[in-house]
């Protein structure tokens, strides 16, 4: 018994040694990685090469056979974010093959964190962008309001391109959509809010005002002006025409 015991002593040992090879790498690089995709997420700007020299670090240990959730989730924005630098400077074929491991890396990540509605989006924006619209995609843009219908920096990067495509969308995500324009407007981020307004068509237009009833009225009023300043007209609930030119 005294065998067996210090043999399966020796064994879990082994176990430990040999998991801790496999995993403490990306476990380093995780905290420093995950900032980065925040920063992402976020929209923020980096130095050149900061972004190349992470992500060289963080393929020198992505084919370990273990990876935390966040480590995928920060390589694939890492990933697409390089894609998008790739593509400004360099041949149409490479950055195209950039923009495939991008997309290879997302997929990864989604399977791992199927929750992660900015993954979602991104992976509908990479596959608009490299096939052009198709209604295949949707369910990637479906997806990303189902795991996260109110999500801050998401939102605003996210109206737009669902208004886009609004009435291919299922009827309870157009409702998201909607809802989501009005959270914006409520959460005071007006010159986005302006913006989705301005490239929306007739019908939208009425759709998104109608949204705006129940939102704060220093928010209606603030978006109101903006819009009279550029010359949209538009009926903001709540707010009368003589209030949108007031300073």
């Amino acid at each position: 018994m005294r065998r067996i015991a210090l043999g399966l002593f020796v064994l879990l040992g082994l176990g430990s040694v040999i998991w801790a090879s496999l995993a403490l790498p990306s476990f380093w690089l995780t905290t420093p990685a995950r900032s980065i995709g925040d920063r992402i997420v976020a929209d923020e700007r980096f130095r050149p090469g900061a972004l190349d020299d992470m992500l060289a670090r963080m393929r020198s240990v992505s084919q370990a056979t273990i990876l935390q959730p966040e480590f995928s989730q920060a390589e694939a924005l890492i990933s697409l974010r390089v894609a998008e630098q790739a593509a400004q400077r360099k041949s149409a074929d490479n950055a195209d093959s950039e923009i495939e491991v991008a997309e290879s890396k997302l997929r990864t990540a989604l399977a791992t964190t199927p929750s992660a509605s900015f993954l979602w989006l991104m992976l509908y924006s990479v596959k608009t962008a490299r096939n052009g619209f198709d209604s295949l995609y949707m369910r990637s843009l479906e997806q990303s309001y189902v795991t996260g219908p109110f999500e801050g920096w998401i939102a605003l990067r996210r109206n737009r391109l669902a208004l886009a495509t609004l009435s291919t969308l299922d009827e309870k995500v157009q409702r998201a959509v909607i809802a989501e324009f009005a959270a914006m407007v409520d959460a005071s981020y007006i010159e986005v809010s302006v913006a989705t307004i301005e490239g929306a068509t007739s019908v939208q237009r009425d759709r998104l005002m109608a949204s705006l009833t129940n939102v704060d009225i220093a928010s209606r009023q603030a978006l109101a002006k903006q819009l009279w300043r550029n010359g949209v007209k538009v009926d903001v609930p709540g707010v009368p025409p003589h209030d949108r030119s007031r300073p």
